[in-house]
């Protein structure tokens, strides 16, 4: 099976995970992927990541965070798609939940925040947003 849109398959699993209240989750490796994980652990949002391998193939192993009952992620979703790229400049960097939310912008340099991209003063393709 081909994947056209990883990034968008991760995110629905990880969804799906947090709905079942699972306690960690499995996602297809690649750098990008491990870069978004990086920042949601980072901002708090999950808590922890490693990758490992099984039968031949790298995954990455989401430890989800939760606070009691409740996940302290609420919503994940994918902005920009494989057919209709999103693009924004530094000084239209969306804001998510009036900064409550993070954007992923993924710039020439790094995959960032849109906090790191304001500061950083570059734009780029508007990755997806969490809350």
């Amino acid at each position: 099976m081909s994947r056209t849109d990883l990034i968008a398959d991760a995110f629905t699993i990880i969804r799906n995970a947090v709905k079942v209240k699972k306690e960690d989750t499995l996602i297809p490796y690649s750098k990008v992927l491990l870069k978004i994980c990086e920042i949601l652990k980072k901002e708090g949002y999950v808590e922890n990541f490693k990758e490992v391998d099984l039968e031949n193939f790298k995954n990455i192993k989401v430890y989800l965070k939760y606070d009691g009952k409740k996940s302290v992620l609420s919503e994940i979703k994918k902005v920009s798609k494989p057919g209709r790229r999103i693009y924004v400049k530094k000084e239209k960097i969306p804001v998510v939940l009036r900064g409550y939310g993070i954007a992923l912008i993924s710039t020439s340099s790094n995959m960032l925040t849109d906090k790191e991209a304001k500061i950083k003063g570059i734009g780029g393709e508007y990755i997806g947003k969490v809350w």
